[in-house]
Formats: C-alpha cells, structure tokens, sequence
C-alpha cells in the first residue's frame, strides 16, 4: 500500500480488530469444549447447544443493530461491541454451572453478530474502490488471526488448573485491544454523508484517500441518498431483490459448506479419527490454524488482482473435493485404520487452505458491496443474521450427524452443497472488483444481469 494511505491503513488495522474478536470467540471453545465436557459430563445436545449458543446471541446481535449502525454510527457500534464481549469472556471464565455458561456465551455472541457485519461495512466505506477487495479481506485475515490466537491459548492453557476457564476468560484481551484503538478513530465519510456532516466528511476523505476529490465524491455520494422527506416513505422496490439474493446466498455458502464444523469441532473430529489426547487433538488444530492465517494473505493480494468469482470458483471446488475425501476416509475407516487421522488432517487442511483464499474474506467483500447505501446497514444486518442462522443449525446438529450418520455421510452432504454453491456462484453472482459502490448500486436499479456487471 501506498505511503500516501498511511492513514487508511492505521484505520483498517485497527477497525480489523473485530475479527480479532470474532475469530478469538468462534476458536475458544473448540479446545476448550474437551475440558468441559471432563467438568460436566454433556449430552450429544448440550455439546451441540453450548457451542451454538454463541450464535443465538450473534443472531440476536445481527437482527438489532443494523438500524443502530444506520442512526448512531458505525464507530459507536463497534465500541459498544467491544464493551459487550469484555463482560461476556469475564462471565463465561468465572460461570459456576453449565446453564450460567450458556447464557454467558450468548451474550458474548451478541458483540460477534454485531462486529460480523459492522465491521466490514465499517471497511468497505473507507475503502477506495481499487483497494476495497483487500481492505475488506483483511477482516477476514483478522479472524482467522483470532482463531489461530484462541488454539495457541487453548494450548497454552491446556494442563493449567481451570484450563477451560481461563481460555474463554482470556477473550478480554482482544475486547480490550479493539475498543482502545476504535476511541481514537472517526467514522465513515459515507455515514457522515448520510447525516449532513459534509465537512466532517470532507476531513475523513482527505486522510484516507489524499488525492481524491472529495467535493466530487460526495456529490456522487448524495446522489445515491434521497431527501428525508422519501426516507421516511421508503419502499422496498423489485430491484432490491439481487441484492439480497447474493448477500444471503453467498452467506450460505460460505457457512452451509460446513466451516465451522471444522472450526468448532476439529480436535473431536480429530479424537473421533484416532488420536489418542486431548493434547494431540489441540496441537494438530493448532495446525490448522496456522494454515487458515497464512492462506488467507493470499485472497488479500489476489481478490482486487484477480477478481471475487475465480476465487470463489477455485476455492468451492477445493471444498467439494476435500469433503469427499474427508467422507471416504471416515467411510472406509476398517481399510485405514491408524492412516484415517493422517487422511483427516490432510483433508481438512486442504479443506482449510481452499476456504481461505476464496469464501471466507470473499463472503464478507460481497456483502458489503452489493447495497444500496441507504439501506446499506440494515441490508448488511439481515445477511450477518441470515450467516448466523445457517450456522447455529449447522453448528447445532453437526454432534448429532457425526455420531448419528457418520463421519462419511456427514461431509458427503457439505460436499453437495458446495457443488450447489458452484452453480450459484455462476449465474446470481456479479463480479464487483474495480467497480465504486455507487455504480454497483446504479447497475441494480437499471437491473443489469450479475453476470454482466
């Protein structure tokens, strides 16, 4: 990045906090979850509803606050968030039961569906369009930093005296790390638009993007937002309708495909394939991981060089294979035998490094760049909500299946719907790399095909 975007990195960095956050909580409990389970002896279900919980809360925190980062701001909802989690991480450490954990999980998950959607929209308004891809993607890179954090911790602690306790207490540090950094910034020149502060907007311009035009740009950007008189009548038109096909069609696919059956649940589906610790079982996630880190650089170079669809098409074909290969090895177990855990590894590694060049910061790109700025916030709300609701029922049935129907039926289904994903992508997926917000939003008034943006 230029040395002139100095100031657009320092905010991008900092607002990519939040997926510190959210990749630190959706890592946490999957060491942490083999350790409860030796304090309270859980049900097939409670496994299923204590990791789920979070996303009950996610749901509830993406459902509620799209209008608030639409009235208040999107600086003043990300605090918010960070503020949420720092007293969810202390509840969930010192919870004397099963049930009062639970309950803290959720309300941890409440600052998650908040920062899944704030944050990206948060990027993707300072972003100047020929950087938007990368910036976007970077919090993805975040979370999967967050994730990679909460294995390292869960190793860390792993022989500690309250070990579980002290892995989901440690999420206050990046609570911490991203409301520190948020105080110091401003917020977007869009929203700020959007509520008439057109000087402040002019200063925010001027910081992140020198050499713009910034009068200019707010005309463009005006011109896209109605009198408030037309506001307060607002209708939902037919044009609106693609939108919202794609964000929540691509939030399927990168959830439905099954990642977080990975990300929850990879040291028991490495215990189911044989290893023979809880140790071993964390340090081979711990490998995980660190693939999911490293591979996630490569979408934030490639997503504005290369373009959203051929990611995407790369990446689900990847997916597709290394769950029918994760199945066969689950389904031919007897011939395997102690080979199984090495086939499962390499699978999900494989599965791990195709998920993170394309779905996984692709998914968050698109979603915040297909809505019209007016509805923007809202629209965002609705597809983080919709992510959170396939993943509860995904995250929530996936103990069931895996010990119901078995490890090869289960991750055949994924495959199926990656394939699904495919065909998806083709025909209601526009390719968006290089294009302004302001001129994705015309193309859907004027009802031009995806394919054809």
């Amino acid at each position: 990045m230029n040395i002139k975007y100095i100031w657009l990195l320092i905010v991008t960095i900092t607002a990519s906090l939040g997926g510190l956050l959210s990749g630190f909580d959706t890592g946490v409990i999957s060491g942490a979850l083999l350790f409860i389970n030796e304090t309270w002896d859980l049900t097939d279900y409670l496994q299923g509803i204590l990791v789920s919980s979070v996303l009950i809360g996610a749901v509830i925190g993406a459902a509620t606050n799209g209008i608030l980062a639409d009235i208040f701001g999107r600086k003043k909802i990300i605090i918010a968030t960070a503020l949420i989690f720092i007293i969810g991480s202390i509840l969930c450490g010192i919870a004397p039961n099963i049930y009062v954990l639970i309950l803290s999980r959720m309300l941890v998950g409440l600052a998650v569906g908040i920062v899944n959607f704030v944050v990206p929209l948060y990027l993707s308004e300072v972003s100047p369009k020929q950087l938007r891809g990368t910036i976007v993607s970077l919090y993805q890179w975040a979370i999967t930093a967050g994730i990679l954090f909460s294995y390292l911790i869960n190793a860390v602690f792993a022989h500690a005296v309250y070990n579980w306790r002290w892995m989901l207490f440690f999420g206050v540090v990046p609570g911490i790390i991203l409301l520190s950094g948020m105080l110091f910034l401003s917020d977007t020149p869009r929203w700020l638009v959007s509520k008439g502060r057109y000087d402040e907007a002019k200063k925010v311009f001027a910081k992140i993007e020198p050499d713009i035009d910034a009068d200019k740009e707010i005309e463009a950007i005006k011109l896209t937002i109605k009198p408030q008189a037309e506001t307060e009548k607002f209708q939902f038109k037919k044009w609106m309708i693609m939108p919202f096909v794609v964000g929540i069609g691509i939030m399927f696919a990168q959830i439905c495909t099954g990642i977080n059956t990975i990300i929850y649940y990879a040291p028991t589906i490495f215990k189911t394939a044989g290893f023979d610790s809880n140790l071993n079982a964390i340090y081979a996630t711990t490998g995980i991981g660190i693939v999911n880190f490293l591979m996630t650089i490569v979408a934030i170079f490639l997503t504005d060089r290369i373009g959203r669809k051929p990611l995407l098409y790369i990446g689900l074909t990847g997916v597709m294979l290394s769950l029918i290969a994760l199945g066969c090895a689950f389904g031919f177990e007897d011939i395997l035998g102690d080979n199984l855990k090495w086939v499962a590894v390499g699978s999900l590694v494989t599965y791990i490094i195709c998920f993170a060049f394309s779905l996984g910061p692709i998914g968050w790109v698109l979603v915040s760049e297909v809505f019209p700025l007016k509805i923007r916030g809202v629209a965002m709300s609705i597809c983080t909500l919709s992510n959170f609701g396939f993943n509860f029922f995904v995250v929530a049935s996936f103990p069931v299946m895996l010990n119901r129907l078995g490890g090869d039926i289960t991750f055949w289904m994924f495959a199926f719907v990656s394939l699904l994903c495919i065909i998806f992508v083709y025909y209601f997926v526009p390719e968006t790399k290089g294009i302004s917000l302001e001129k994705i939003e015309s193309n859907w008034i004027h009802e031009v095909p995806p394919r054809k943006f």
